[in-house]
């Protein structure tokens, strides 16, 4: 029986996707910032674990306290959206840390038992913001993109050794947290010279004709979990998959 590591499993993707490969017979570590109690089901297959991603002694005390695994998806991530002019570089350096260098902290602590091993899947979550350009969102772009290229070198790096390494790239959810959960880092980010520009943006939000959901964002990470062609790009959701195309 296969053993999977999500990252950010408190609540959209990240919580999906652990009841995903729960069902489907996989022992699943879910990890969250701060351990939620009556999100995911008992089970003796599931077991829910703190970690932070962007501190080192929380990744390697969340590895120590679980067994091997098979599969590492990271999930976890913070958004962002605002005009750049007014968004301080604390602000950016924090979607960073996460998004960005807490992803690569995690694959670097779990590429030794996968090389020792010989075998393991990487699965780094992204975003179709990274298939065609969105306004509004250019730092929390650029930590997904940086992403897209440290994997896309990352998957060559590991052939050798038997890693396999995939991502995938979620469409626009409106029903995950997203933007509530980054309301306060959002604040002042709106200057009223972009006010204008900005209300036709959320406007037209309203008039998406396809929009993800975080089953399709699960199963699409547990098929990129599981493949064995060589892909290494997966879009997720509707919206993600005709943007994919059209490029």
């Amino acid at each position: 029986m296969k053993t999977v590591l999500i990252t950010g499993c408190s609540s959209g993707y990240g919580l999906e996707t652990a009841r995903h490969f729960h069902a489907q017979g996989w022992n699943v570590v879910a990890t969250m910032r701060t351990p939620r109690e009556g999100v995911l089901p008992r089970s003796d297959r599931l077991r829910v674990v703190a970690l932070d991603v962007t501190k080192p002694e929380s990744i390697a005390a969340a590895l120590e306290a679980c067994a091997p695994i098979d599969v590492l998806v990271n999930n976890a991530g913070i958004g962002l959206m605002g005009a750049f002019e007014a968004t301080p570089m604390t602000t950016v350096r924090e979607v960073f840390e996460t998004n960005t260098f807490g992803m690569m902290a995690m694959t670097q602590a779990v590429l030794p038992q996968f090389r020792a091993r010989n075998s393991g899947v990487i699965v780094n979550v992204t975003s179709s913001a990274t298939l065609a350009p969105m306004p509004l969102v250019a730092v929390y772009t650029a930590s997904k993109v940086a992403v897209e290229g440290f994997t896309a070198s990352l998957a060559f790096e590991l052939e050798a050794f038997n890693v396999r390494v995939k991502l995938v790239e979620p469409g626009y959810c409106p029903s995950t947290s997203f933007t509530s959960n980054g309301r306060p880092r959002m604040e002042g980010l709106f200057p009223k010279a972009y006010a204008p520009f900005a209300e036709r943006i959320f406007a037209s939000f309203g008039q998406l004709a396809a929009v993800t959901s975080e089953s399709d964002v699960a199963e699409v990470v547990w098929r990129a979990a599981n493949d064995s062609t060589g892909k290494l790009r997966f879009p997720a959701g509707p919206d993600a998959v005709a943007l994919a195309q059209a490029t």
